[in-house]
């Protein structure tokens, strides 16, 4: 079936994503924390729906976001909105809108949102979100709760929040948002994340500020090097929260997770060009680039690659895609079958920040879309 079909395209397991939602869904349910997908993940518009049908609801990161997660079934009042920039235009969709909340991000901010629930007489809700200082001990370009990352209010901002409060009149400061960074997988960080949050909850409570919901964001990551039907250990992830955060219990807990919902729900499916040999290397030319999957060339990122077309031989391959740019490579020193032109590789754990992040730079077309296939049999076929 694969052979047959135009490439590059991105595939998509709906049965993998059902098991993966099932799976988070059923770990949240049992500690009654909530969730919001984060759209930023993959905003493909059939992964939406099926995602929406389960009743979660959305963590968005722009005005367009907002519109989207509406239009395909997230309900408003599940929605929150977060983002470092958001502009005047996105700031009264989201009120005229009525969603959840909106996280704020500055003083600034704070203060325009005031102005915009005043004119609209509206009682805007929002969580502070606060930039806790904490290394997430990720890759320095998903790193976002250090001091100086751009992400969030500093301690002595809330403080200020605090001695001014009168000030907001017109805003419903009941959250806090927490996100330090994506793709982690030392657990221990999200302790030290529970800790601060202790600590604030504390000092805003004593100061007659009462948090009703603590957004925790998300961060989990997944595993890039073995990666079929790998369901990530949301029972130790939740498990660190519930056993290190101080809540009343009146408080709503929400965690926004994305890449660990969708991430190895999808693969890039791309064919062989050219096998060409550079010097003593073998260099794989396939029809993919970073315009369809930019992890590699942004954060070095490793995926999982399998020639799902021959299982004969085995040689190490340097694999890049056929942009003009000398960083559009995919993986170097990849052992694979021997391959020869016209065969098809599967580029795993493409499911996050695969899609979403796409461009038509060199004027590429853009990808295709395809569900629900068993790769391997499919691609043989």
């Amino acid at each position: 079936m694969f052979r047959e079909l135009k490439t590059p395209f991105y595939y998509y397991d709906s049965d993998f994503l059902s098991k993966n939602l099932n799976a988070i869904i059923h770990e949240a349910n049992r500690l009654g924390y909530h969730l919001h997908y984060a759209v930023k993940a993959n905003a493909n518009s059939r992964i939406l729906q099926m995602i929406s049908d389960y009743g979660i609801g959305a963590d968005c990161v722009s005005g367009n976001e907002v519109q989207k997660a509406l239009e395909n079934g997230f309900k408003p009042k599940k929605i929150v909105f977060a983002g470092v920039g958001k502009t005047d235009e996105e700031l009264r969709l989201a009120i005229d809108k009525n969603i959840f909340c909106i996280n704020c991000e500055s003083l600034q901010e704070l203060e325009i949102l005031n102005t915009f629930a005043g004119i609209r007489n509206k009682k805007v809700r929002v969580a502070l979100r606060i930039n806790p200082d904490i290394d997430a001990q990720t890759h320095a370009h998903i790193t976002t709760g250090l001091q100086y990352n751009k992400f969030g209010l500093s301690l002595q901002d809330v403080d200020y929040i605090i001695e001014n409060k009168e000030k907001y009149s017109n805003l419903l400061m009941d959250g806090v948002h927490f996100h330090i960074g994506s793709q982690i997988t030392n657990l221990n960080v999200f302790r030290d994340l529970c800790n601060v949050v202790n600590n604030v909850l504390d000092n805003l409570s004593q100061n007659n500020i009462y948090i009703q919901h603590i957004n925790l964001g998300g961060g989990l990551g997944i595993d890039y090097s073995e990666p079929e039907n790998q369901i990530p250990d949301f029972q130790a992830y939740f498990n660190v929260f519930s056993q290190h955060l101080k809540v009343e219990s009146w408080q709503e807990i929400h965690f926004e997770p994305g890449r660990a919902v969708v991430g190895q729900a999808g693969a890039l499916i791309t064919r062989v060009l050219y096998v060409k040999e550079n010097g003593s290397r073998k260099t794989i030319i396939v029809d993919a680039g970073f315009t369809e999957l930019l992890r590699p060339a942004l954060y070095q990122a490793t995926h999982k690659i399998m020639n799902i077309s021959s299982e004969s031989g085995e040689m190490l391959y340097d694999i890049a895609g056929p942009l003009c740019e000398t960083a559009d490579y995919f993986g170097k020193d990849i052992q694979l079958p021997e391959t020869k032109r016209g065969d098809l590789l599967a580029i795993y754990s493409a499911g996050a920040y695969g899609e979403v992040m796409a461009s038509q730079y060199n004027l590429r077309k853009p990808a295709g879309k395809i569900f629900s296939y068993n790769l391997l049999e499919s691609a043989r076929r």
